[in-house]
């Protein structure tokens, strides 16, 4: 006689698998998970004097982490392959101060916003800029491959509700492109118009540099754009990418963020 009480069981078993995401499953099971971030991103994510990686990211991961009940490694892929998608099992979660754009909405997902960046012209100190209007037909540097060469190119679409309309008001001479963010800061301390007259970048990016001697200055008043930061995952496991971003809520919720954005930054960049 057929026991329909363990055939219910055993379908809601493998029901319940079937359901469950992947990387859900293996991070429940290893009670570890791996993260891909930045190497060089001071403040973000950088590697410290003990050759051992620090900052804002960092500490969100491992507060995911700790929140989650497991424990922490980290992967440094180039720029492109952590936003890419597609990673097929090498990492787990994406927080290296990801912008959400229409172009990576399809390739992967938006786990949650987890602070705001606003965006800033840099200039040597010895600029004589006053506006933006004085960097037209100048040299501009920017990371390759991030929002601000979409921005210096006019094509930045950010994908979040709520958001200003983009203003382009710079008209470049030239786009110089470099592999990571600290690159175009050393070509600009040069002297301005040596190699370059600005960089686009974080306004914390660009305030670590100042902190760290770089004889830079922020053109006051004139902010490139704000956008938000996310992490992600890959495009395939709805059920973590929930977890995940309820874990995101309640860092933003109990002050988590706030007081980690302060930390790092010196001032707190968790809300909009």
């Amino acid at each position: 006689m057929l026991n329909f009480a363990v055939l219910a069981a055993a379908t809601f078993a493998i029901t319940t698998a079937a359901i469950a995401g992947e990387t859900l499953d293996r991070v429940t099971s290893k009670k570890a998970m791996v993260i891909a971030t930045n190497a060089a991103w001071p403040p973000q994510s950088f590697l410290n004097d003990s050759n051992e990686l620090a900052g804002f990211d960092i500490d969100v991961s491992r507060e995911i982490g700790k929140r989650l009940g497991v424990d922490v490694s980290f992967e440094t892929p180039d720029w492109a392959t952590l936003t890419g998608g597609r990673w097929q099992g090498r990492y787990d979660l994406g927080v290296g101060s990801v912008t959400p754009t229409k172009a990576r909405s399809k390739v992967i997902d938006f786990v949650g916003i987890y602070y705001y960046s606003p965006y800033v012209y840099v200039l040597h100190k010895d600029s004589g800029a006053k506006s933006v209007a004085d960097l037209n037909g100048k040299i501009i540097g920017v990371e390759t491959a991030t929002t601000s060469e979409d921005f210096i190119r006019r094509k930045l679409e950010i994908d979040a509700p709520g958001l200003a309309p983009i203003e382009y008001k710079l008209e470049p001479g030239e786009i110089r492109t470099y592999a990571d963010s600290m690159l175009p800061f050393d070509d600009l301390r040069l002297g301005d118009g040596v190699r370059l007259n600005a960089v686009i970048a974080p306004e914390q990016t660009a305030q670590n540099a100042i902190k760290n001697g770089y004889p830079v200055k922020i053109l006051e008043g004139e902010y490139a754009f704000r956008e938000p930061l996310v992490v992600i995952a890959e495009k395939k496991d709805p059920e973590w990418t929930a977890k995940v971003g309820g874990i995101i809520t309640e860092m933003k919720t109990d002050g988590t963020l706030a007081a980690l954005t302060t930390k790092w930054y010196g001032k707190d960049y968790s809300a909009k």
